[in-house]
């Protein structure tokens, strides 16, 4: 099939790859020469495992070609996705002046019917706003809008997009509904779903489930406070919890709040639209306000330790990235602790394997940007973990011991066991469970 994708951020340039990968013809249009430029020299512009492999191989097989021309792109493709950015307004709501604005520059250049596919994450409504717009220009046989929200995890995109768990699709064209199912069908071979709905319950299924995960994260993070408080190891608490059926064991893992370009979007967006219809939504509007103080919670932590007093103080940051296997920062709790640290007269010494470019963007010469995790703590007064990246997990902790002025970890992330800080004399805070002095 030909395939269009408007827009070469992150959800565009892993679909469109992607969607290569099984065969398709993909032009990836976007009005960033630079990035365009960059991705036909086989450069990918993100971090994410495995998608440049699979980029180099499309090129080179001429599945996936790049252009600035909206007119030349779309000129060929049966389906058009956009992959715009929808970033979210003073009010939280979703902006969707991309989006519009593109439906109305097609909606002067299609000439044969095509199916215009929302990729990015959109409130509930927008299929039947980018209809209106396009209407406006166009011929109602010459098009169809569809819904089809995407799920990718940063980290592990390549793998989710390729083997989803469930493709949805809102559409109520029959003539849409088929020429989707064709595309996607190379990726449920092994049974996984297509769920066929509306386009509003399709939009409002990618922001139920982004919310609910939040809300899972944030609900942890209590309990990890709690029982700080109450003496309890949340350790034990979630695997407790975890092992019943109902529950599941993913997304319980207590830490310092979620980030990235998707939770912190979407249930903000999924707020936006309750006040619309005049819905207090109180568990979403707890899951933002949970998740605003966990951010603090580290800095918070180091603060107490000393008395409220760390001018002057060297502190050594492992991870920058809101997550590990990627270089996105957007509202990654790092950011918040080097804040608090900087306000505080601190000392900050950062390492992280892909992130550092993005957050030497926002902090220059402030932060001290090393080249790797043990320059980071040499002569430190004190280790500081955010990113559970997998090189921290199994460090030289004699050769960290060394380095530190004094042994000290705050853990945000419990990525050690309390036994063996005990055991290698190391003061340890971590979340939710007992301190070692």
């Amino acid at each position: 099939m030909n395939i269009a994708i408007i827009g070469t951020g992150y959800v565009g340039l892993v679909s469109g790859t992607c969607f290569a990968e099984t065969g398709n013809n993909v032009v990836c249009i976007d009005i960033n020469e630079e990035k365009i430029n960059q991705l036909r020299r086989g450069e990918t512009p993100i971090y994410e495992p495995g998608l440049d492999v699979l980029l180099e191989r499309n090129i080179k097989e001429q599945r996936i070609t790049f252009t600035t021309s909206l007119a030349d792109g779309i000129k060929d493709a049966q389906i058009i996705f956009l992959a715009l950015p929808t970033p979210p307004g003073k009010d939280g709501a979703a902006d969707l002046q991309y989006v519009l604005g593109v439906a109305n520059d097609l909606s002067k250049i299609i000439t044969s019917y095509k199916v215009i596919v929302n990729k990015s994450t959109v409130p509930v409504g927008t299929a039947e706003k980018t209809t209106a717009v396009m209407l406006e220009n166009l011929d109602p046989a010459l098009f169809d809008v569809v819904s089809n929200p995407e799920f990718l995890r940063e980290g592990v995109a390549v793998e989710d997009f390729l083997k989803p768990d469930r493709v949805v699709i809102g559409t109520t064209s029959d003539k849409a509904r088929k020429l989707m199912d064709e595309l996607y069908q190379p990726f449920v071979r092994q049974g996984n779903p297509i769920y066929y709905m509306d386009e509003r319950s399709s939009e409002m299924t990618k922001y139920a489930a982004n919310s609910y995960l939040a809300m899972r994260i944030s609900f942890m993070n209590e309990m990890a406070n709690l029982c700080e408080l109450a003496g309890a190891n949340v350790d034990w608490v979630r695997m407790g919890m975890g092992s019943d059926g109902r529950i599941g064991k993913r997304f319980l893992f207590p830490g310092v709040g979620y980030g990235g370009s998707c939770f912190p979007k979407d249930v903000q967006a999924l707020a936006r639209t309750a006040n619309e219809y005049d819905y207090d939504f109180q568990i979403v509007k707890s899951v933002m306000e949970v998740n605003d103080r966990q951010k603090l919670i580290l800095g918070n932590k180091i603060l107490k330790h000393y008395g409220g007093d760390i001018k002057g103080k060297t502190f050594a940051i492992w991870g920058l990235a809101f997550k590990p296997e990627t270089d996105d920062i957007r509202e990654a709790p790092a950011l918040y602790l080097i804040d608090t640290l900087l306000q505080h007269g601190a000392i900050v010494n950062a390492f992280d394997p892909e992130a550092m470019p993005n957050v030497k963007a926002i902090y220059g010469d402030k932060v001290n940007f090393v080249a790797n995790q043990y320059e980071a703590i040499q002569a430190a007064d004190a280790l500081v973990i955010v990113t559970e990246w997998s090189e921290f997990r199994n460090p030289d902790f004699q050769k960290i011991k060394a380095s530190l002025s004094a042994p000290i970890i705050f853990d945000g992330r419990n990525v050690y066991s309390l036994e063996k800080m005990q055991e290698l004399g190391f003061q340890y805070q971590s979340m939710g469970r007992s301190k070692i002095n």
